[in-house]
């Protein structure tokens, strides 16, 4: 049986064409084993703080020390985290928002990027915490972004395959919808997008 994880960050609903991508490849690993267990995180309806100094205090202190104000931003972040290690598949919606992703993803890797948790550091540097897992990447942008002269811009795919990378997870495939602002594209780039997944 696996666990997929589905980390939803658009704050649109009915018209986000990251959530129909992002749901679409759920549905696709569904097809592929149908005894697996889903489980949303949708940053957008449970809003991951914005880190400020009490949460870093927190995250460099030990628990034996912790303020019960501290002892439950502690709790709260371990319980991102638990999502984490227990999913054998994640799959995250990941729209370009500004030429990067939506503060909603910012603020959770802020919240799930600890030492001992998702990666640690030893004699010969980081090393990831989060392995043998399988990430799918839903992106979804108005302009295009993985060929041309706007490939420079994207702060997006390589960010979240960097942080992912970073805490041990590295087999990676990345589903684009794009072009969803230019005519003559956008009227079947989501269509496209989704004819094209494949779940290995």
């Amino acid at each position: 049986m696996k666990n997929i994880l589905h980390i939803i960050s658009s704050p649109r609903v009915e018209i986000s064409a990251s959530r129909k991508l992002g749901n679409a490849v759920v549905k696709r690993i569904q097809e592929k084993y149908p005894d697996a267990v889903v489980k949303e995180r949708d940053l957008t309806k449970h809003l991951v703080p914005v880190l400020e100094e009490k949460h870093i205090n927190t995250f460099f202190s030990p628990a034996e020390s912790h303020s019960p104000e501290q002892a439950e931003i502690n709790e709260y972040s371990i319980g991102l985290i638990s999502e984490l290690q227990e999913a054998d598949i994640i799959v995250i919606d990941s729209p370009m928002y500004n030429f990067s992703v939506p503060t909603t993803i910012k603020a959770y890797f802020d919240f799930t990027s600890r030492a001992g948790y998702t990666f640690k550091y030893d004699e010969n540097g980081p090393k990831g915490l989060l392995n043998d897992k399988k990430l799918y990447i839903a992106f979804t942008s108005g302009n295009i972004y993985s060929e041309g002269p706007s490939q420079i811009y994207d702060s997006n795919v390589p960010y979240v395959k960097n942080i992912f990378g970073f805490y041990g997870v590295t087999d990676v495939s990345v589903f684009r919808a794009e072009g969803l602002a230019i005519p003559g594209i956008m009227e079947t780039s989501l269509e496209k997008a989704i004819d094209n997944i494949t779940i290995d």
